[in-house]
């Protein structure tokens, strides 16, 4: 028994141009199925089916067949059954299996299951299908539920399948004699046919920018980018976040607040120092956008923050005058006119003003960084 691989691919698409050629993680889309394939172990042979050669191309590469089909297969008017008949009579096999690239998501595991199950079964088609276990309707007609009956949860529901797509699986004599008698061997017409459920991962199929989107997040999360360990809400149990710049430097004791000079395309931070009343604390926000945020705060010798941390965000300042004694973990040291402090995220910290007269710093951050501090310590801070 001969088990031969059909992967087709057009070079056009109207929704996603060039979609088969795109690439992903340095890899053209049309890649991961073949990968896919060949880790499979399941074929005598694997031919990417296309009418234009840069597809050759990529076959070679690859290290598998390439079938060269007439350019009337590739257009919107042809269907499946027109160019999987032509490669049927061109390329002699006992059953075709048709791997879709638009299913970049496919494993090799997967792919296997699939062509032991309809030859186990002995199928003459073979469909992957997708389980819906949710309500479901046919135009507006329910399929699994009743609108007069009292609702059930979803797994407590008929599950209802639609087509995969991802695998389709023929036996070549019995797909041709179908196309014979009705015209389409593409749903298996009167032989046996078989359904294979996919699910997860395995059912991304591009048809749209967002799924091509949706895919590119996939993939890096499978290959380890962008971090697979989740993470989870805790309960700040004795700890309380603050978020609303304004509302935390007036518990921190700052008397005035400028914002309404942020964002300048060019200030001068001496300047500006000046121009503000040295008797009082003052901040004025100079940056704020979307990626981050700079303040100038001033404080008066006692003056400072409350102790508090920041659980997604790093934070660094830049003194500019004055002394501040500054407390992170364990560790207290003085800052002077001309350094700079990092804060990494999740670190218990504060600063204070020291000496015998006014200090001053250029905080940046983010203008919605979340501020978490001990609820105890937070009243005696002024809380409104």
């Amino acid at each position: 028994m001969k088990k031969v691989a059909m992967i087709p691919a057009r070079l056009g698409s109207k929704r996603v141009p060039k979609k088969n050629l795109r690439l992903i993680e340095g890899k053209p889309l049309i890649a991961y199925i073949i990968e896919a394939a060949k880790a499979s172990g399941a074929f005598d042979e694997i031919y990417l089916n296309s009418e234009a050669e840069i597809f050759a191309e990529i076959a070679s590469e690859y290290g598998i067949k390439f079938y060269h089909r007439d350019a009337t297969f590739s257009s919107d008017t042809s269907v499946n059954d027109e160019f999987a008949l032509d490669f049927m009579e061109n390329v002699e096999a006992d059953i075709v299996f048709q791997l879709l690239p638009t299913s970049p998501l496919v494993t090799g595991e997967e792919i296997c299951a699939f062509v032991d199950g309809m030859i186990e079964g002995g199928y003459d088609s073979y469909v992957s299908v997708v389980r819906h276990q949710i309500a479901c309707l046919h135009g507006e007609t329910p399929i699994n539920f009743s609108r007069t009956e009292k609702h059930r949860s979803s797994q407590e529901m008929e599950p209802v399948f639609s087509y995969g797509t991802v695998f389709m699986g023929w036996n070549t004599d019995e797909f041709k004699a179908n196309i014979k008698k009705i015209g389409s061997g593409y749903h298996g017409g009167e032989g046996k046919v078989g359904y294979f459920e996919v699910s997860g991962l395995a059912t991304i199929d591009i048809d749209e920018e967002d799924d091509f989107k949706l895919a590119e997040v996939a993939i890096k999360a499978r290959t380890g980018v962008g971090g697979a360990t989740p993470e989870y809400y805790e309960s700040l149990g004795e700890e309380a976040s603050e978020v609303d710049v304004p509302t935390i430097l007036k518990r921190d004791g700052v008397m005035v607040s400028d914002f309404e000079h942020e964002n300048l395309p060019v200030t001068d931070i001496e300047k500006a120092i000046e121009e503000m009343d040295s008797s009082t604390s003052w901040c004025r926000r100079i940056i704020n956008t979307e990626s981050n945020s700079a303040t100038v705060i001033s404080q008066l010798p006692g003056e400072g923050n409350r102790l508090h941390y920041h659980p997604q965000w790093n934070e660094w300042w830049y003194i500019l005058r004055g002394k501040w004694k500054w407390n992170i973990g364990d560790e207290e040291m003085e800052i002077l006119p001309g350094q700079l402090v990092f804060m990494p995220k999740n670190v218990w910290h504060k600063i204070t003003a020291i000496g015998d007269e006014p200090a001053v710093r250029l905080a940046v951050s983010r203008g919605d960084v979340a501020h978490i501090y001990n609820t105890e310590d937070s009243p005696a801070q002024g809380r409104d």
